[in-house]
């Protein structure tokens, strides 16, 4: 089992970063996709944010996509 706080920090980083444009899409892809296991709620959302980051994998994406991307991110965290 992975520690949730540690999740929820990183979760905040990325997305910041990424909302940013300091992150490119194919690396929060990447990072999600090897995100742990988790218990409960934050374990939904992340499966819920893998299963969305390996359905939407084309690029470019559209501003409504990216907005989206962000979602599931903040979602993680409860932002």
């Amino acid at each position: 089992m992975n520690s949730i706080p540690d999740l929820l920090a990183s979760a905040k980083t990325v997305h910041d970063r990424y909302k940013a444009g300091r992150m490119e899409r194919e690396t929060v892809r990447e990072w999600i996709g090897r995100l742990g296991t988790y218990d409960g709620l934050v374990g939904d959302r992340v499966r819920d944010a893998k299963e969305w980051f390996r359905f939407n994998d084309k690029e470019p994406v559209s501003e409504e996509i990216m907005q989206a991307d962000l979602d599931r991110i903040s979602a993680i965290f409860g932002g």
